[in-house]
């Protein structure tokens, strides 16, 4: 994923290790994963969230210019768009913070769930030069997926938290896979590690705040395509090939740092064919 240093001071409105689960039907609704319906919030909890995002919003601004990237597989995105196509990005709830700073002010449309959390988190990925489709993994609704493939095809990048907004950690939704099938776009997968930082065991995602001038490694692993004609066979085969990437990213990136010079060097081949 390249990154673009242009900064962005106000929010856009454009666009608003387990088992895989089974794979959902390729005729089966969409809606039984995403809904866009907005929670009723008491006023407490509404004003709660522009504080919330600002918040948040300063803490990814100062410790994001500390940070120092070493980016293995990026050529994977760039032979998707040699080819006319945008890509799907899926990576791991954990990561959201490197992942937010690394991957700012691109337009990357990213699937944003309209609970209480996904509403400041909305103004602080906008602000940050996101776009966002709103859209819950709880309940039913099709915006969400829908808006996502409308940016793909105006040439526009989309992302997801994939085990997000609440879980199970590690385990992937579907989401990705449905749209790859629906666009024509490919599935990237990646995962940032990072020699110092905190994990909070506490947090259902095992959230990581890396520590300030902390070093990170971004893995990216090879396009995953889904055939517009993809069965619900094929489809769960997808889902299980994602699910297996994803974890194979997350198990090289968070052990890069007590790797060997000479492992990393082994690794650095493999991601950068």
């Amino acid at each position: 994923m390249a990154n673009r240093e242009a900064e962005q001071g106000a929010p856009s409105e454009s666009g608003k290790g387990s088992s895989p689960p089974s794979a959902p039907h390729p005729d089966e609704g969409v809606n039984l994963h995403y809904d866009t319906r907005l929670p009723q919030l008491p006023w407490s909890r509404r004003a709660q969230i522009p504080i919330i995002a600002a918040a948040v919003y300063s803490v990814i601004r100062t410790l994001g210019p500390t940070l120092r990237f070493e980016a293995l597989g990026q050529q994977q995105a760039e032979r998707v768009y040699a080819r006319g196509q945008r890509c799907i990005f899926a990576f791991w709830h954990r990561v959201i913070i490197p992942v937010a700073w690394w991957a700012r002010n691109r337009g990357i449309v990213v699937l944003n769930t309209t609970a209480f959390d996904g509403q400041w988190t909305r103004k602080v990925i906008e602000w940050l030069g996101f776009g966002t489709a709103q859209g819950s993994s709880t309940r039913g609704g099709l915006r969400g997926l829908a808006v996502m493939a409308k940016r793909l095809a105006e040439g526009v990048d989309c992302g997801f938290t994939i085990d997000g907004p609440r879980g199970p950690r590690y385990v992937a939704k579907p989401g990705p896979v449905m749209l790859a099938r629906k666009s024509g776009c490919p599935i990237l997968v990646f995962h940032i590690g990072v020699d110092r930082g905190k994990t909070f065991a506490n947090t259902w995602d095992h959230f990581l705040l890396p520590a300030p001038f902390a070093r990170a490694v971004i893995l990216c692993a090879p396009p995953i395509y889904v055939p517009a004609d993809a069965d619900a066979n094929l489809m769960q085969a997808k889902h299980a090939e994602m699910q297996r990437e994803l974890e194979r990213v997350r198990d090289v990136a968070e052990g890069w740092f007590q790797f060997s010079e000479e492992e990393r060097q082994r690794y650095r081949a493999e991601f950068l064919r």
